[in-house]
């Protein structure tokens, strides 16, 4: 940063006096502090980095006492640096400010194939930290994993069973697969039925994977009795409520088998503790039943769990959880956003697979479309309910999706009319031009229709545009 961006934030900081996700205060006004290798960590390990400001006395109000000696000061930081793995390259400034001088050192944040970042002399189990709002906090032996096994592209779904045997698998099932595979490829047919089932990875070196298990297993439960749902109906808005009889839940249901036996009866499980309203369509005037949450959403929200959960050692212990409260539905999966993929770019950009034999033999299967759909379809699917969207949450090798009841909040000139949306989203099926919209919408300025109108729901990824790398082509069409 340049000096002036130095000092404009010394004045930010007076202002709201703390640190944050990005911002660490020391005061270096008798020396460089001694232990610096834990914010270096954990700002290298975050996307963002962060900013080391020195001078600042925290414990006196953030009172601006400024550092003993910049140049010295710089020397000593970077000699830190040089003690972590992967080495830190701060970006050292100094501003002066009241006659004294201030450092700040940049941390820039590390690609995630270097991940993660820590103190060598402590290794990396116990030098290895991450930051959680203002406190820089030990990384897990399991975050710790997470960043060698995409760094190695471990495949933990293809992992195998010593005690499992072919025989606890359902041939019937494991023979309809080999046959779909066979008609999508058929050089398949041309290998002995052993060979297949290795390279298909049913086996591996003759023993059953984890993959096969899941998807073929009589009882998977049996190796990992943990790789379930476990599912249960709140009586009330919060965990712990009890309903009007001291009962803690109002349905409650551990449910096992294969992936594709634990979607239909997780899928039975949300339809039986929803209601069913009847309402009248705007565009055609037709009754419409319709359950709390639109069943297309919720079957896409368990495949993803059950799909793109961690299925490695460190996480075998935990199940996918599905949580109804009465205004909203929370489905928990073991395991963070995979790869390099942050939270705002769900849904609308390809991400990396963390299961992909598991994937892949899905699609076989017609289970799922892996053509990473299912973010788009769930949020299409509320838009169309005129409901709340939805909210993707990850953390610490956690992931959730939280269904609201609640009607949606429309920013722009539709938000009085949910059906409207539902219209505008449905006219745009066929591919529509900028002057087609604006006649639709009845309107004289194209440009007005089509940053007010269609733009919002372009963000939100319920139309798209044909010519995404040239968003301002005069051949640009828009469709949902």
């Amino acid at each position: 940063m340049t000096s002036e961006e130095f000092n404009d934030l010394l004045n930010q900081i007076q202002k709201i006096k703390c640190e944050t996700q990005t911002l660490e205060l020391k005061s270096a006004g008798a020396g460089c502090p001694k232990r610096l290798y834990d914010t270096l960590s954990s700002f290298s390990n975050q996307d963002d980095g962060g900013i080391i400001v020195f001078g600042i006395n925290e414990q006196n109000n953030y009172a601006e006492a400024g550092v003993y000696d910049a140049q010295d000061l710089q020397k000593k930081v970077n000699e830190q640096c040089l003690q972590m793995e992967p080495i830190v390259r701060p970006l050292m400034t100094v501003a002066e400010k009241d006659s004294k001088n201030f450092v700040a050192a940049e941390i820039p944040g590390m690609d995630l194939a270097e991940r993660p970042c820590y103190y060598k002399g402590q290794g990396r189990l116990k030098g290895a930290f991450t930051r959680i709002g203002d406190s820089d906090e030990p990384m897990t032996e399991y975050e710790i994993y997470s960043y060698e096994a995409f760094r190695k592209k471990y495949q933990d779904d293809i992992r195998t069973i010593q005690r499992a045997a072919l025989s606890s698998l359902n041939k019937e099932k494991m023979e309809e697969y080999i046959r779909k595979l066979q008609i999508g490829k058929p050089n398949l047919s041309h290998l002995p039925e052993k060979e297949i089932y290795e390279l298909m990875s049913i086996v591996r070196d003759g023993e059953v994977t984890l993959s096969a298990a899941l998807l073929f297993g009589l009882y998977p439960q049996a190796y990992f009795p943990q790789l379930c749902i476990t599912a249960v109906v709140i009586p009330g808005n919060e965990m712990g409520s009890v309903g009007i009889t001291g009962e803690r839940f109002l349905d409650n249901e551990r449910i096992e088998g294969s992936i594709p036996e634990m979607l239909e009866r997780a899928l039975q499980f949300v339809r039986r503790n929803m209601k069913t309203k009847t309402i009248i369509r705007s565009d055609s005037g037709r009754r419409e039943d319709r359950t709390d949450y639109p069943m297309t959403a919720v079957r896409e929200a368990l495949i993803n769990a059950l799909v793109h959960r961690d299925y490695s050692m460190y996480t075998e212990g935990m199940p996918i959880q599905i949580l109804m409260f009465e205004d909203r539905m929370e489905i928990h999966n073991p395991g963070g956003i995979y790869g390099r993929l942050r939270i705002d770019q769900l849904g609308k950009m390809q991400p990396d697979t963390r299961n992909p034999v598991l994937a892949a033999a899905l699609e076989v299967l017609g289970i799922t479309e892996n053509r990473y759909s299912g973010i788009p379809t769930i949020r299409r699917e509320f838009a169309e309910y005129g409901m709340r969207e939805p909210e993707f949450s990850s953390g610490r090798g956690h992931f959730a999706v939280t269904f609201y009841k609640e009607a949606r909040r429309i920013t722009n000139m539709l938000q009085d009319s949910a059906s409207d949306v539902y219209n505008l989203l449905a006219f745009c099926r066929t591919p529509r031009t900028r002057k087609e919209i604006c006649d639709y919408l009845g309107l004289s300025s194209i440009s007005y229709a089509i940053q007010i109108y269609i733009m919002p729901l372009v963000e939100q990824g319920l139309i798209k545009l044909t010519i995404p790398d040239k968003p301002k082509s005069p051949k640009q069409l828009y469709y949902s």
